[in-house]
C-alpha cells in the first residue's frame, strides 16, 4: 500500500509541476501580446530608394520613396516596392516567431518552422535565413542610430501631417491580429 501511495503522490507531484508550467506560460501571454503589438520591421530595396514598414502581423504600416525611386519605370518600381514589401513582411514575422518561442518556449520550433517556410519562398536554404535573422538583430541598432537619407514622403501618410500619438492597442478581446495568430497558433486543427 506504502509503494500505490507513493506512486500517488509522485503523479500528483508531476501533475501539480505540470499546472505550475501552464500557469508560468500563461502569466507571460501579457507580455507577449504587448510585444507582439509593438513589432516593427523594415526593409529597404537593394538601391535603398524603396522603404518599408511592416507592424504586427505583417501590416504595412508605412512606405517610402525617396527622388531616385520616382524616377523608376512603373514596372521597374513596382517590383522594387513588392520585392521589399515581402521582405519586411517576412521580418516581421520571424520577430513575432521569436517572441512567442521567447514566452511560450522553443519546443514549439516556430522561428523554425517559419525559417523554412521563408526559405522555400525565397528560393533559399535555413542557414541562409538564420544568418540574415542573425545580421538583422545585431544591425539592426546600429542602423537606427544613423540618419536617413530617405526622403521624407510617404504613400501611407503626408510628411506635411503632424505627427499624432499611437493609439493604445485594442484590448485582447477585441480580435486583434496578434489575437488571432495565437488562435491559430494554438487551434488543434492547424
Amino acid at each position: 500500500m506504502s509503494a500505490e501511495f507513493e506512486q500517488l503522490v509522485a503523479q500528483f507531484d508531476q501533475f501539480q509541476s505540470q499546472l505550475r508550467n501552464v500557469d508560468d506560460r500563461l502569466a507571460s501571454i501579457g507580455g507577449m501580446q504587448d510585444e507582439l503589438s509593438r513589432i516593427e520591421a523594415t526593409a529597404s530595396s537593394s538601391d535603398r530608394s524603396v522603404t518599408v514598414v511592416a507592424g504586427p502581423g505583417g501590416a504595412i504600416m508605412d512606405v517610402k520613396f525617396t527622388e531616385d525611386a520616382l524616377r523608376l519605370r512603373p514596372d521597374a518600381l513596382s517590383a522594387a516596392l513588392m520585392s521589399t514589401i515581402q521582405q519586411a513582411v517576412a521580418e516581421s514575422a520571424r520577430k513575432q516567431a521569436t517572441i512567442v518561442e521567447e514566452h511560450m518556449g522553443d519546443d514549439l520550433n516556430l522561428v523554425d518552422q517559419v525559417l523554412e517556410t521563408q526559405a522555400d519562398l525565397f528560393g533559399t536554404t535555413v542557414e541562409e535565413m538564420r544568418a540574415r535573422m542573425d545580421e538583422e538583430s545585431t544591425s539592426r541598432p546600429a542602423a537606427e542610430q544613423q540618419s536617413d537619407d530617405y526622403s521624407e514622403r510617404s504613400v501611407l501618410k503626408s510628411a506635411d501631417e503632424p505627427q499624432r500619438p499611437q493609439p493604445s492597442p485594442p484590448p485582447a478581446s477585441s480580435g486583434s491580429d496578434g489575437d488571432r495568430f495565437l488562435k491559430n497558433l494554438f487551434d488543434d486543427d492547424h
